[in-house]
Order: structure tokens, then C-alpha cells, then sequence
């Protein structure tokens, strides 16, 4: 058994180990037309949202994209969750959200990840009612049988749901890896904050040291 002083969380990815989870990239928030920004116009988005979307559709879209290229590239299994009600009403969802008026219908276009990162055929989507993925879908079940250990995790909000998975992926025994710069918040200090938050919880790599490290692994074998 290994001592703790032993014990880092600061190892590389491990192909057969390991699991990309792209957290609530979908149409409600990703998009300037999605239901989170319903009821607004052009000018109040411009005003109030131009610094998210900027992040959003010129940095970390496009980092995910890199991301999706590699993890399949050595055949890791990409896996996506979405905010999404079981039903139409939403009845199924948290007390949280109930409180919060927050729902995303089943089967609506809000709910859907979006074009730019679409699954493929035979990748897992997890729709959850709830901030963390591991509160409301059998994730962890499905990666145990996976044989998951290591969870490398990015998407949508920096400081919402993100960080919910990262903290209950670590308390679940995954070792996990953030990729900094493929997260976006609402503003630039929140997504900040919370890389500074959470950095106690996880490995935080750039997406351009996450590609090297697996094109590395790819040169090795």
C-alpha cells in the first residue's frame, strides 16, 4: 500500500483509466439564443454578456473541440452531461431548482449539447435535474464499469456546475484534472475565483498541456 506521502494528484492521463466529461455545453447557455437569455435583446446581451460569450465561443468552445479531437484520437472515452428535466414539467427536478424556477423540459432544444461538440454515436450523454452530475444520473456507476479512475473534466459554468462535479468526483475516489481554459464563467473574476477555489481538489492543466501529454502517450506506444 502506498504511503501518503506518496500520493499526488499530479499524474498524467492514463488512456485505459481515464474519461473526459464535458459538463452542460448545450444550447440554454452556450448559445446567445438559448433559454437562459430568453427575453433579451441583442443590445442586453451585447452589455451584459459580451465578456462571457467572448470566452465562451472564441476560447473554451474551441479548446473543447481540441480536446474532443485528442481524447478520441487515443480512443478515451468522452462522456457529456446537460441540464435536463426527466419530464416536461420538470417535477422530477431538485428542491433547488424547483425554488430557482430553473427548468430545461425533456427533449427541448435547450437541452441539447450543441452542434459544435455533438456526441457521437456510440458516447454516454447524462442528463441531470441538479448541479452535480454524480447527485442526479448513475455516472459514477457507469465509470466504475468503465473502469474510470482518472475524470478530466471542462465545460459550463466554472463556478456552478463544474466545480460541483470536481468536488464530488474527488470525494468519490476519481482522480481528477481540470482543463482551465476549456471552462468559462459568466464573468472573467468568477471563472478565475474558482480555479483558485478548487485548485486543492484537482490536477489544472491548460488544453495545450493536456494535448502534449497525450500526444506523448501516443509517440510511446
Amino acid at each position: 500500500m502506498a504511503l501518503d506521502s506518496e500520493l499526488t494528484r499530479d499524474l498524467p492521463v492514463v488512456p485505459a483509466d481515464s474519461a473526459l466529461l464535458i459538463v452542460d455545453v448545450q444550447n440554454l447557455c452556450a448559445r446567445r439564443d438559448g433559454g437562459e437569455f430568453k427575453g433579451l435583446s441583442d443590445a442586453e446581451i451585447t452589455r451584459d454578456y459580451a465578456g462571457y460569450f467572448e470566452q465562451v465561443e472564441r476560447v473554451a468552445i474551441p479548446n473543447m473541440q481540441r480536446l474532443l479531437a485528442g481524447f478520441r484520437a487515443v480512443s478515451i472515452e468522452v462522456l457529456y452531461t446537460t441540464i435536463e428535466s426527466l419530464t416536461q414539467d420538470g417535477r422530477d427536478r431538485s428542491v433547488d431548482y424547483k425554488i430557482s424556477g430553473f427548468n430545461v423540459p425533456k427533449g427541448s432544444w435547450d437541452g441539447k449539447v450543441i452542434d459544435e461538440l455533438a456526441p457521437g454515436e456510440d458516447e454516454m450523454l447524462f442528463p441531470k435535474s441538479s448541479s452535480s452530475v454524480f447527485i442526479s444520473t448513475n455516472i459514477d456507476y457507469v465509470m466504475r464499469n468503465l473502469g474510470v479512475k482518472q475524470l478530466v473534466i471542462c465545460g459550463l459554468r466554472t463556478d456552478h456546475c463544474v466545480e460541483s462535479a470536481i468536488r464530488d468526483a474527488c470525494d468519490l475516489g476519481y482522480l481528477v484534472t481540470q482543463v482551465t481554459d476549456a471552462c468559462a464563467s459568466i464573468t472573467r473574476e468568477r471563472h478565475d475565483n474558482s480555479l483558485q477555489t478548487i485548485k486543492g481538489y484537482c490536477r489544472q492543466v491548460t488544453t495545450d498541456a493536456l494535448l502534449a501529454e497525450l500526444q506523448s502517450l501516443e509517440a510511446s506506444t
